[in-house]
């Protein structure tokens, strides 16, 4: 993989605020609509960006990893969350839904080819989706590995990742009776989609706020705060569990390692945090071992999340690198 310029010469800032210059709504299946947008240069090369969670939505924030005058950035909503409808719903809402969503709106936007980028969840989708449609993929900007297997999955909500922030997951674990703590993926599905949207509410919070008080190296009250956004935390938690739950709607738990062979060709870039407790760089470590080709970045001084200062610097220079990289593919 090269580049014209070194890779240290990059730019790792963050681009400035934009506007999108195109809204719109795409309906996908009978039951669901969703929101996307495009920003930067209409006749620029087209990204796609792959949110996190599943259920997380996207957010203006998330144009500024690209170059507005190289990129046609587009961003979507997943099933269910932020902007697209019907809110936190799980009818109709699988991995094997949004993977044929992404082809849906590629489609609709008349682009025959795109680089993606993606991180947590959305690394999982990217690579889900680049398998299905390795022909529709030029390139993959992929951050805070997870591939969804099950010790990724006990790791963070099954008491793992509680030997690191005991005290976050004390509010986590009192959430759940005792006698139901065998394992709490299950025993907060069952609270999630209870009648009583009170006990919906009360899970949706505990969930939503273990996973933003363990995303930063540092802790960050902005994003703690999401935690007590009724609206933010039904379709975050909801959503996220219904996949934990039935296990990413793969067919075996090493799927996407055992499909690699099938995007090897793929120019891609892995961005990982040393101290993540989300998504730990063991399954970075796996990818990138199953994919030697793939160019590995491990950030020192970074946990989760995409806005770590380490984390964004590092995204920047991924997608400065790709522009060199994907730009002989035309647009």
């Amino acid at each position: 993989m090269e580049s014209k310029a070194p890779y240290s010469e990059l730019n790792r800032k963050l681009y400035e605020d934009i506007e999108p210059y195109d809204t719109g709504f795409l309906k996908v299946s009978d039951i669901h609509v969703l929101y996307y947008e495009q920003s930067g240069n209409p006749d620029g090369y087209p990204v796609v960006f792959l949110h996190g969670g599943p259920g997380g939505g996207t957010s203006p924030a998330n144009r500024k990893y690209f170059d507005p005058s190289f990129y046609r950035i587009v961003l979507f909503d997943q099933r269910g969350c932020s902007k697209s409808k019907p809110h936190a719903c799980l009818e109709e809402n699988t991995t094997w839904d949004l993977v044929e969503d992404i082809e849906k709106l590629r489609e609709h936007l008349k682009i025959p080819e795109w680089l993606v980028f993606g991180g947590s969840w959305g690394s999982t989708l990217a690579l889900a989706y680049s398998e299905s449609h390795p022909d529709k993929v030029t390139g993959l900007v992929l951050r805070g590995i997870f591939l969804l297997r099950k010790k990724e999955v006990d790791w963070f909500y099954e008491g793992g990742a509680a030997s690191i922030f005991p005290d976050a997951w004390e509010h986590f674990r009192d959430a759940i009776p005792e006698n139901e703590r065998e394992c709490f993926v299950e025993a907060y599905h069952k609270r999630l989609n209870s009648e009583y949207k009170e006990t919906q509410h009360a899970a949706a919070r505990a969930w939503t706020k273990w996973e933003m008080m363990t995303a930063h190296l540092l802790p960050n009250e902005d994003a703690i705060k999401r935690g007590d956004n009724d609206e933010f935390c039904l379709a975050f938690a909801r959503i996220e569990n219904h996949y934990f739950f039935n296990k990413g709607f793969f067919p075996s738990d090493s799927y996407l390692l055992d499909n690699i062979e099938k995007i090897k060709h793929i120019n891609t870039i892995i961005v990982q945090g040393r101290y993540d407790v989300c998504c730990p760089v063991m399954s970075a470590w796996d990818l990138h071992k199953a994919w030697p080709g793939s160019e590995l970045r491990i950030v020192p001084d970074s946990g989760h999340s995409a806005y770590e200062p380490g984390i964004a610097a590092e995204l920047v220079a991924a997608t400065e690198k790709m522009k060199c990289i994907v730009g002989g593919h035309g647009k």
